[in-house]
């Protein structure tokens, strides 16, 4: 390949991060660069046509692939916790038990924010139920606006990093390394970060009472009895799911795949418990499980048509010999793979990044000598910041659909900073200390 073509590959690269940034769909974006490179390619004789004969193998490859059966799974679980209200009851609980402290309301946030990520892992629908029933709740008793939503919008991307996590799937996939071991390694550091938005509420509330006011005793005093009732009732059975599906995985019990069908079962069951099991209930959880996971499916296609070509026309070496080749070795490959996942993270959705970006920094990292777990946990860690991040957050557009209309774009982005900050300290620490990711990992070996 002469120097004038060997461009071609970075020229693709470009040309589909264009698309993506107009709004076209992801998976046909990816699929219609690749067929119009792979034309010019052939037609400049700079590409083998052999390539695309992999192609269907690799689709095959795709539809049989265990790990991403996790995924419908994951999914269908967050979806039907949603229908079954569970997040309205644990907010409610929560913040009548939290009630009397100054910020407690913020506090029980945070924790359903916690308690949601560890039994769906879906940001989206997190946010939302969130955002519909705690934000006009807070407002009502004089929260300030921006903390109110920063903390809200902060909790609700949670989903990202703590188990089970759809972000965490795919990016082990991405990875190639257990997806077992991505879950475990991510608990400590999702933790930490549901940890630090707790104390930070905490702190503001002492030094600035007026911004997140104690709960009047009228509203928070419902009787030992029925708060007890109440606990047992709502807080109870997420546990017992969290436990079945983590701790399946953790003690080696089951793939993440099949405590995705475990967890279905206990949403199921959860559902049927408050009474919200209905037919249309089903029917409508089971179309937007579908919906989300043909759009995951065609983007695996759209992306592996782009690989195909992009590594065909050597865009795979390229970026290799580029990124392998940074001043600073390691630390600087770390650097530039990470502010370029954070700015991409404004833009477009992890799914995109998960196909396109991640695999060419797979092999750069494995030569690197990269631990590929404690790397996936840092990326998952940083696409949960990039969510939160303006202008162009995709956890703001979800508070921001459904926040009142006294609450302003400009409060949301004010209220985010503080959790941006701590976020990105979080993951700092992970990079600093590998061992806060992996500690557990390793009691399992």
């Amino acid at each position: 390949m002469t120097l004038a073509y060997e461009w071609l590959g970075p020229f693709m690269f470009a040309g589909a991060l264009v698309l993506l940034s107009l709004g076209y769909p992801v998976a046909f974006s990816l699929g219609g660069v690749a067929i119009l490179f792979g034309a010019v390619g052939i037609a400049l004789g700079v590409f083998d046509p052999v390539f695309l004969t992999a192609m269907p193998q690799r689709i095959f490859g795709i539809m049989a692939n265990y790990t991403l059966l996790a995924i419908p799974y994951f999914i269908f679980m967050g979806s039907m916790l949603e229908k079954s209200g569970i997040a309205e009851r644990l907010l409610e609980t929560m913040g009548i038990l939290l009630g009397r402290l100054r910020g407690g309301l913020a506090l029980a946030v945070v924790l359903v924010g916690a308690l949601l990520a560890a039994t769906t892992g879906v940001v989206a629908a997190t946010v939302v139920a969130m955002g519909l029933i705690s934000l006009p709740i807070m407002l009502r008793y004089g929260y300030n606006k921006e903390l109110a939503t920063g903390v809200i919008a902060a909790s609700g991307t949670l989903g990202q990093i703590i188990p089970p996590s759809v972000v965490l799937v795919v990016l082990g996939d991405q990875l190639g390394i257990s997806v077992g071991d991505l879950f475990i390694g991510s608990l400590i550091p999702g933790l930490m970060m549901a940890g630090s938005f707790a104390l930070h509420v905490l702190i503001i509330a002492y030094l600035r009472p007026d911004v997140a006011p104690a709960l009047p005793a009228q509203v928070r005093e419902i009787g030992g009895k029925a708060l007890r009732k109440r606990v047992f009732q709502v807080m109870l059975p997420p546990l017992i799911l969290i436990l079945l599906v983590l701790g399946s995985i953790f003690f080696g019990i089951a793939t993440p795949t099949e405590a995705g069908a475990v967890g279905c079962g206990g949403a199921i069951a959860l559902a049927a418990a408050n009474g919200q099991l209905t037919l249309a209930s089903l029917r409508q959880v089971c179309d937007n499980t579908l919906r989300i996971t043909s759009m995951v499916i065609f983007i695996l296609l759209g992306s592996t048509a782009f690989s195909l070509v992009f590594r065909g026309l050597n865009g795979d070496q390229f970026m290799f010999d580029v990124l392998s080749n940074l001043p600073g070795g390691k630390f600087g490959f770390l650097a530039l793979s990470m502010t370029v996942v954070f700015l991409l993270g404004f833009f477009i959705d992890f799914f995109e990044i998960a196909f396109i970006i991640v695999p060419l920094f797979v092999p750069v990292a494995q030569t690197l000598g990269i631990d590929l777990v404690w790397y996936g946990v840092i990326l998952g860690a940083n696409l949960q910041t990039s969510f939160l991040t303006p202008p162009f957050g995709f956890a703001l557009f979800y508070l921001r659909g459904v926040a009142p209309p006294e609450v302003t774009t400009g409060d949301i982005y004010r209220g985010v900073i503080p959790f941006i900050l701590l976020q990105l300290l979080v993951v700092i620490l992970i990079i600093v200390f590998p061992g806060i990711v992996s500690f557990l990992p390793s009691l399992g070996t």
